[in-house]
């Protein structure tokens, strides 16, 4: 069975050992112990990636956390309706956020050309 050291993780998955302990911490991996030396498992290394992936999407540490609950109860069709119900949110959520920088590049486009324009008159004058 393969497994690994936290320093082996975090230089995969580019974070940084504290990351993975606070990930331990709040209960979303439990690696085996060796005196003090922390052993993950595959299982670990698979829900590492899955976090954060998670967090990457704009999922929250306790969505990621109920999800990974579902899992663990084996409640499939629920879990997925779950996931769907999420994956809808933030997609809303994105839309919305979207509309606003389309927004924003809009009026910032507008006063650049309205600057230049400015600029413009002051060089004729």
């Amino acid at each position: 069975m393969e497994t690994y050291k936290i320093s082996e993780l975090a230089k995969e998955f580019d974070v940084t050992t504290r990351s993975i302990r606070f990930y331990e911490d709040e209960g979303l991996i439990q690696p085996d112990r060796k005196g003090t030396m922390r052993i993950y498992q595959r299982r670990d290394k698979i829900r590492l990636k899955l976090i954060l992936r998670g967090k990457r999407l704009g999922f929250s540490l306790a969505e990621i956390r109920e999800l990974f609950e579902l899992y663990d109860t084996h409640q499939g069709e629920h879990q997925l309706t779950q996931m769907l119900n999420i994956i809808d949110e933030k997609e809303a959520v994105l839309k919305r956020q979207l509309e606003d920088i389309n927004a924003l590049l809009e009026d910032l486009s507008v006063a650049k050309k309205r600057c230049i324009e400015a600029l413009g008159k002051q060089k004729t004058s």
